[in-house]
């Protein structure tokens, strides 16, 4: 879904805002660099309270996941429902924010993600995260420490409020200069967008 008009030449790097307990977001992020290029990677939370495939009537619950499991088929992607709380993964998220102040949000996004949605399990347990955190060249005890820091719920909230102020309302969302493409088909979008942009004469 197309959150804002048109803008002025693209960036460079797209900017990719991801949920580390979305599926979808999981799937984004096993696609979007071969979409996009290189990107900024965002960890970001608009839903509350809680992953949508945790809340709810049970057939929303149902519905949500077969289109997760529908959208992962059609990717040959592994697709499995972690262990996580009605609350989703704060602690994980608030990892992701530190971890792109070193460079490796990415990194440290995709594999706590392929953890969570490949492999089931909860982003909360410590030894998952400092799994994830080594994966991304980083030091498990350090990013947990700096991730309990009170400015990095600070973060996420900028976040947050920068995304409501532009409308996206679902993740993942991927922002091309002025453009933004949010929800299920954020990546496709945006790639068909920039290869529509780029056969535009100059």
């Amino acid at each position: 879904m197309e959150a804002a008009a048109a803008g002025p030449a693209l960036p460079r790097r797209p900017e990719v805002y991801l949920d580390l307990a979305c599926p979808f977001s999981y799937l984004a992020a096993e696609q979007v660099e071969r979409a996009l290029g290189e990107v900024e990677w965002i960890a970001a939370c608009v839903s509350a309270p809680g992953p949508a495939w945790l809340r709810g009537a049970t057939r929303a619950r149902a519905s949500f996941r077969a289109r997760a499991e529908r959208a992962a088929r059609a990717l040959r992607l592994p697709l499995t429902w972690p262990d996580c709380s009605a609350g989703g993964f704060p602690t994980a998220l608030r990892m992701a924010a530190c971890a792109a102040e070193s460079g490796a949000g990415g990194a440290f996004a995709l594999a706590a993600m392929r953890l969570a949605f490949a492999g089931g399990y909860d982003l909360e347990d410590p030894e998952i995260l400092a799994e994830a955190a080594m994966a991304a060249g980083l030091d498990p005890r350090g990013l947990l420490a700096a991730a309990r820091r009170r400015d990095a719920d600070g973060v996420l909230e900028d976040v947050a409020r920068h995304l409501a102020a532009h409308g996206v309302e679902g993740l993942p969302a991927v922002r091309m200069g002025e453009r933004w493409f949010c929800g299920e088909q954020a990546v496709g979008e945006a790639a068909a967008y920039r290869r529509g942009a780029a056969a535009m004469p100059a």
